[in-house]
């Protein structure tokens, strides 16, 4: 790009995530000129590792499919989930403009989803779904973008095959199945066979899915619009007229120049999850990040510049999920999130002292704040968890994969942990090898007849569908009986932060005072948390985030501004040009 000084548009989206494209794609398609900065090579930000799953509840999509709810019983829900009498502007927003941003991205933009049927809350308060209220991006072929192909930041490498997504429903099922059953392993044959020849040709993978489908969509949304994506391009500092922002600092290349954007600039630089210095303030424990490195808080530093302000009044500070220290090989670590593999049958997770401490198949966040209460003052966050020959070989465990794939390479550099025995095994852990024996006996005599009376491991919808469908008579619950067994460290991570800029409903930033700083909007994690902080079903982060990114783009299509910076009357406006 040839650099000038100074360029002018109408929006300046700061950030390529889910909800940053999702309010430019908006505002271009409400005839605005959009400029996305990212500042690393690649776009998509934390949404292109995620699952892609929204919480979007009454959506089009489960209405066509006749799955019964009510606005009602929604409510109901989320005042039980998150302990308000009543819920709040931005929380009814959410609620009210969430079907209609699916139905606009369906019927508007390349941008296709499918139902989450069968997901169900994750809890069961008053008013909870048993599905319907979910759902995700359809799958992509990736050539449908062309050369920005290469620019789509690729699957996360620790839980991808080779940078191979692989998609929730029967895609994971086949893969589960691969040594059970003919068919799964002819299905998983096909698709490795298709994608290593996908990456010899084009250097990787084209059938998208999950996060990877859903920012593919939302770039080919937007390159159709005209938006203009700039990558390696990094935003030092937001510009004011008086009160007022009306664009930011830039820098790519070395080289400085100025964004002036005639009706405003939105955050969505990701949150701050590898911020070091307000991690240390508001975590207080060791905390190791999913989401890629680059996201160290630059939209909540901008904002507090001009004076927005962070809400640290949350029930949490992050998306907690616990995370394996995965060897990188120059003495750092990166992060496994355990998501899935702690409800299957044949697992279990200890403290040291060799005892369970919650039921391992809720949610990630539900999992953490757990083991938080568990752990004595003074102690770091740590667990461990454990499963026998026939689950590591069916499920995997963590970094080390399910059967085909060897463990020979995860136990060589410590990740993973062997023994014939649970007591050696406590032995390799430091963890109480007597209680380790007691509990491991109790919980395979009730797993047996499928029961779990310390902690009801399997008794929730959201238990019984994170589990084996196969499994019976609890699909959440098997004994740990066949040797080897196997275990690794579990410490605290998170999928994202929650603690971020307070917004009004139409997602504008607001001062120490309440008020709306005029010309500024903030999206996704950057956004303190609709949830306030609390974990009521999958999706909450992308949902929120693709609502008020969706109503970011309409409240700019609204506001036209004059030189002097005053509102005047709404306009499409004229093609954005660099002097």
């Amino acid at each position: 790009m040839n650099v000038a000084n100074e360029r002018h548009c109408d929006v300046l989206v700061i950030g390529s995530g889910a909800s940053g494209l999702a309010a430019a794609v908006t505002a271009a398609h409400q005839g605005l000129d959009v400029l996305v900065a990212e500042k690393t090579d690649q776009l998509g930000g934390t949404s292109a590792w995620s699952g892609g799953w929204l919480w979007i509840p009454l959506n089009p999509l489960a209405r066509a499919e006749g799955i019964e709810d009510s606005e009602q019983a929604v409510e109901a829900y989320l005042r039980a989930e998150l302990g308000v009498d009543a819920l709040d502007e931005r929380q009814r927003a959410f609620l009210r403009h969430g079907p209609e941003m699916v139905e606009f991205f369906q019927r508007h933009t390349q941008v296709q989803f499918q139902s989450g049927s069968r997901m169900p809350d994750m809890h069961d308060s008053p008013g909870a779904a048993r599905g319907g209220r979910s759902l995700c991006a359809l799958p992509l072929d990736g050539r449908r973008l062309g050369p920005w192909l290469q620019a789509l930041r690729p699957p996360l490498d620790l839980i991808s095959l080779g940078g191979m997504g692989i998609a929730g429903g029967s895609d994971l099922a086949h893969f589960l199945n691969a040594s059970r059953s003919p068919r799964s392993a002819l299905y998983v044959a096909g698709r490795l066979l298709r994608h290593w020849r996908d990456r010899l040709l084009h250097g990787r993978g084209l059938h998208l899915v999950n996060g990877n489908a859903l920012v593919a969509r939302l770039l080919r949304s937007a390159l159709d619009l005209g938006v203009s994506l700039e990558t390696g391009t990094a935003a030092t500092r937001l510009l004011q007229d008086g009160q007022r922002v009306v664009g930011a600092e830039l820098t790519q290349d070395g080289r400085n120049f100025k964004v002036l954007a005639r009706r405003g600039v939105v955050l969505a630089c990701g949150g701050f999850p590898h911020d070091r210095q307000r991690i240390a303030r508001l975590f207080g424990h060791e905390h190791l990040s999913a989401a890629p490195e680059t996201n160290t808080g630059d939209g909540l530093r901008l904002g507090e510049a001009v004076g927005a302000q962070v809400a640290e009044d949350l029930s949490s500070s992050a998306a907690w999920a616990p995370v394996s220290r995965v060897p990188r090989g120059d003495g750092r670590f990166s992060g496994f999130p355990h998501l899935m593999e702690r409800a299957k049958p044949g697992f279990i997770a200890v403290t040291r002292d060799g005892q369970r401490f919650t039921n391992e198949a809720d949610s990630y966040h539900d999992f953490m704040n757990a083991l938080f209460r568990a752990t004595p003052d003074g102690e770091e966050p740590a667990a461990w968890l454990l499963c026998d020959h026939p689950a590591q070989r069916r499920y995997g465990i963590g970094w080390a994969r399910p059967f085909p794939f060897p463990i020979g390479r995860y136990l060589h550099n410590g990740y993973l942990k062997k023994a014939a025995s649970l007591a050696e095994l406590a032995g390799l852990c430091g963890i109480d090898g007597e209680r380790l024996q007691a509990t491991v006996a109790a919980f395979n005599a009730n797993a047996e007849r499928g029961m779990d009376p310390e902690f009801q491991r399997g008794a929730s919808a959201y238990n019984r569908s994170q589990g084996e469908p196969l499994h019976k008579p609890n699909p959440s619950l098997g004994a740990l009986s066949n040797g080897p067994f196997y275990a690794l460290k579990l410490v605290p991570g998170s999928l994202g932060t929650f603690a971020g800029l307070r917004t009004d409903a139409s997602a504008r930033a607001l001062d120490d005072r309440g008020d709306v700083i005029p010309g500024l909007y903030v999206v996704g994690n950057d956004m303190a948390s609709v949830m306030g902080g609390r974990y009521p079903s999958g999706g909450i982060t992308l949902g929120p985030g693709m609502t008020f990114g969706y109503l970011a783009g309409l409240e700019l299509a609204r506001q036209e501004v004059t030189p002097s910076g005053s509102a005047g009357q709404t306009r499409r406006s004229s093609p954005c040009a660099a002097p």
